[in-house]
Formats: structure tokens, C-alpha cells, sequence
């Protein structure tokens, strides 16, 4: 979701402000206006204020104290880049011909996955079919699949040809570390093949009022039972800081699901859908502006959604994946 949308940006703005780029240094617009707009707009629609404990009437006065008349492009973009910053969400970009504003999470935070040491070591004859890379692990008695990235469509084709050669495995091993989110579509696409029944997964609840903590009501997300193949034994999602928006909203879901359990590092978070539109001066935002919680109404998408067993890798061996490691342990036992 966060590559799909920045994608989109960037090329709204390449197309609209082209003269941006190679025009004059000085900003477009009056600056005073393009802070204040900017600043109005996430203060009515934001959806983390609370949760972050973000004071964005202090970051009003922060911010705005670094604006001036003949101020460059590029200067303003840094102060209002900066501004959406401090709401430390990924979520939050602004948009410009020329730059992309952006907090990075993952670099933020430990590396728990290398593909080098997975390739080398783990599944040097690996197959791909379509979005998932894929190969039997432990003597043929666990299912390994990657799935990279949740822009990649996901094909029932593909999902029952994956079920019907590893249906005999003792369990599963779904590693979604470093995926940074796409489209949310292909997140039941995946989940549908680990349920036994259609079931309530979570709710969604979207800013909705002037006041910060203000927001609609709950809006029910299920899972639906699938036509299509199922694996009905164990399966293990390996996470970490990487596993972002799309990602950490598929491992929420999971903790409806008895038969799935998580291992690795909490996610990266990403848990509001994104929503945005364009400044006096052209250049494009986005920002949260929902939350999703879990059966019990906990918010911890944002945040990161817990491993249920936390894992780390090592650095100092790059011929061993620790989180792969447990995982395997968990299911031969």
C-alpha cells in the first residue's frame, strides 16, 4: 500500500507541476498559506493524534516559526516535511516534483532478514510461482513460502497449486518480513486459505468529527470461507519492523485465527488507511486517517502488532536465519 500510493503521487505531481522542478527558487504560492492549509488539514482528519500522544497545536508553533515570504522550494518542503514527520507514521508523505517526504520505519529498528542467507543456505533451488517464492524445508516435512510484497497480485491458481504440493507438510512457514504493504485486496485472498469458516477478523473505525478523538463506528472486517483449496495444518508468519501497512494489517487479522501464530519482531505498523490531497501550491499529502482494532478493540496496528514468539536474528552469522530456526523447531516438535 505505502509503494502503490507513493507511486501514484509522484506521478500526479510530475504530471501537474512540471514547472516546479525547473521553474524558480523561490516558492510557489504564499508559504504562510501552504503551512496553514497543510497543518488544518491533518489536524481535522488525522486519526493517531491521541493514541501517539501528538500535541499538534505545539508543533503548530514549532513549525510555523520556521516559515518566512521568500522562502526557498526546497526550504519549505523541509519544514513541512519535517512537520508530518513528527507523526512518526509512514503514512504521512508529502509529495513534491522533487522530493518525497518520508519517516522510515524500518530503518529505525533492527534488520531481521537477508535474502542472501536465505537463498544460500535455506532454499538454494527455490520455485516461483507467481507472486511466491517457494520449497519444501526440514526433509520435506514443512512448507516455506515468501510472498515479498503485497503489490504483487496474488492468483488462485497459483495458492492451489502451492496447497495441493505441500498439503502433506506438518506446517507452514508464510514469511512476510520486509514486506512494506500494497494492496489490501490480496490480504484475504491469502487468509481465506487458513480458514475453516467465514469469520469476524476486526473492526475499522475512520476520524469522522472536529474534535481529534473524534470517529465513526466500528466497521465489521471479515474473512470468508474460500471454494478454493485450504491448508489445514499450522502456519507461521514470520514479521518484523519491515512487515509494513498491508502487512501489519494481515497480521492483525491473524490473531482471529487459532491455526496461525506470529514469530519474529513486532511489526513495522501502518495500521490507518492513507488519505490525502493537494496543497495551494500543487505538491500532494497524504496522512491516516482510520484506525484499525482488534476483536477486543486494542490498537496496536499503528504501533506494530506483536510477534506471539519473538524472534531476532543474528548478524554476526549470516549462514543462520534464528527467526526461520524457531519457526521450523515450532512446527517438527
Amino acid at each position: 500500500m505505502k509503494n502503490t500510493i507513493l507511486l501514484l503521487f509522484a506521478a500526479l505531481a510530475f504530471s501537474s507541476c512540471e514547472k516546479a522542478l525547473f521553474g524558480p527558487d523561490k516558492a510557489s504560492g504564499n508559504p504562510f498559506d501552504n503551512f496553514d492549509y497543510l497543518w488544518g488539514e491533518i489536524d481535522a482528519k488525522y486519526s493517531y493524534f491521541q493514541l501517539k500522544d501528538i500535541d499538534w497545536d505545539l508543533i503548530r508553533e514549532e513549525y510555523r516559526a520556521q516559515i518566512s515570504e521568500d522562502m526557498s522550494e526546497d526550504a519549505l518542503f523541509e519544514v513541512l516535511g519535517a512537520m508530518m514527520n513528527e507523526l512518526k507514521d509512514d503514512h504521512s508523505n508529502l509529495v513534491s516534483p522533487f522530493n518525497i517526504s518520508r519517516y522510515n520505519v524500518a530503518l529505525r529498528n533492527k534488520k531481521n532478514y537477508y535474502q542472501r542467507t536465505l537463498e544460500e543456505f535455506y532454499l538454494p533451488n527455490a520455485r516461483i510461482t507467481g507472486a511466491f517464492v517457494h520449497d519444501f524445508l526440514a526433509d520435506g516435512q514443512v512448507a516455506y513460502w515468501r510472498y515479498s510484497s503485497f503489490m504483487n497480485p496474488v492468483d488462485d491458481t497459483a495458492l492451489d497449486y502451492l496447497i495441493q504440493r505441500y498439503s502433506q507438510t506438518k506446517g507452514l512457514i508464510l514469511d512476510l518480513r520486509e514486506n512494506g504493504g500494497g494492496a489490501v485486496v490480496n490480504i484475504p485472498m491469502i487468509l481465506q486459505r487458513f480458514a475453516p469458516e467465514r469469520r469476524l477478523a476486526a473492526y475499522s473505525i475512520t476520524r469522522n468529527g472536529p474534535g481529534r478523538n473524534d470517529f465513526s463506528e466500528r466497521r465489521e472486517f471479515y474473512i470468508n470461507e474460500t471454494k478454493f483449496e485450504k491448508y489445514t495444518q499450522p502456519v507461521l508468519v514470520l514479521i518484523d519492523r519491515g512487515s509494513y501497512s498491508a502487512t501489519t494489517f494481515f497480521a492483525l487479522l491473524t490473531k482471529a485465527f487459532d491455526n496461525i501464530t506470529l514469530v519474529g519482531d513486532t511489526t513495522g505498523g501502518g495500521g490507518g488507511l492513507p488519505n490525502g490531497g493537494q496543497l495551494p501550491n500543487g505538491w500532494f499529502y497524504r496522512f491516516s486517517v482510520s484506525q484499525i482494532l482488534d476483536l477486543q478493540g486494542n490498537n496496536f496496528a499503528e504501533q506494530g502488532v506483536p510477534a506471539d514468539i519473538p524472534a531476532s536474528f543474528d548478524e554476526s552469522d549470516l549462514t543462520k536465519d534464528e527467526i526461520l530456526e524457531l519457526a521450523l523447531d515450532r512446527l517438527l516438535r
